[in-house]
């Protein structure tokens, strides 16, 4: 063998060259992309952005496939760290792991290419853009009111993106006399921009988000529309939005959205 021989530069005759690349250490990214690669397992995750805990049975009717199909699926899915589970009883429970968790899924829809879909009955139509127009997304609201609630909101001064999404004084003032106490930073960010998958535009997520949704529910501000994501914001919601942070337009329930 000639000395040249014995040396190969980068690129040339190595496993480069060959399509071939050598395991490196770290983050597995291209095995949390393997976990959302598959449609089945990908709408798992779409149908748990309702931050509700769901059965395996129930996602197999959702997602139209076999209790056995699915429950492969989810044990995927919990063993990569996408779901969390917990029993009661002879029932499995799956929700998503964490906040973090449902930032990365509704991101990654925004991300997605739109699909041409096949024509729909009126009733899925509606459905549909209820989901557009109003939904949670794990546990903050989403979809256009979520958008303008976090626009109205920045009107108002309360909060501020100069220097990347912060809740500003008034903003903790206007939660604290809502009687919203936000945890310690440490646990949770105050606030989080969380890009919404329908508008492609940021809705408020973090420590604010959940508890400022948390509030509109308790205080009968928005209310749920079945037994889904979409959300309606209700006329005591209106004048007090309205009123509080100047929020405008027409957020009446959506016809079909049942």
């Amino acid at each position: 063998m000639n000395s040249h021989d014995a040396h190969v530069a980068p690129g040339h005759g190595s496993d480069a060259e060959a399509g071939h690349v050598a395991p490196v250490e770290g983050a597995d990214l291209a095995g949390l992309a393997a976990l959302l690669a598959d449609g089945t397992r990908a709408a798992f995750c779409l149908a748990l952005l309702d931050g509700r805990a769901w059965t395996a049975n129930e996602l197999a009717r959702h997602a139209a496939v076999a209790p056995s199909t699915a429950t492969g699926h989810l044990n995927l899915l919990v063993d990569g760290g996408l779901l969390a589970q917990e029993r009661q009883g002879r029932h499995r429970y799956v929700r998503l792991a964490d906040p973090d968790t449902a930032e990365l899924i509704e991101r990654l829809a925004s991300m997605a290419p739109r699909r041409p879909r096949p024509p729909r009955s009126l009733p899925a139509v509606g459905r549909g853009r209820a989901l557009a127009r109003a939904r949670t997304c794990y546990d903050h609201l989403a979809g256009a009111l979520g958008v303008a609630l976090t626009d109205a909101m920045t009107a108002r001064g309360l909060l501020d993106w100069t220097h990347g999404l912060a809740l500003t004084a008034d903003g903790t003032a206007w939660l604290a006399g809502l009687g919203i106490t936000l945890p310690p930073a440490a646990r949770r960010p105050p606030v989080r921009s969380c890009l919404d998958w329908t508008e492609r535009r940021p809705h408020l997520a973090g420590a604010a988000g959940a508890a400022l949704c948390r509030h509109a529910f308790e205080a009968g501000w928005i209310v749920r529309i079945g037994t889904g994501r979409a959300v309606a914001l209700t006329d005591a919601g209106e004048r007090a939005l309205g009123e509080q942070v100047g929020l405008e337009g027409e957020w009446g329930r959506v016809d079909g959205g049942r």
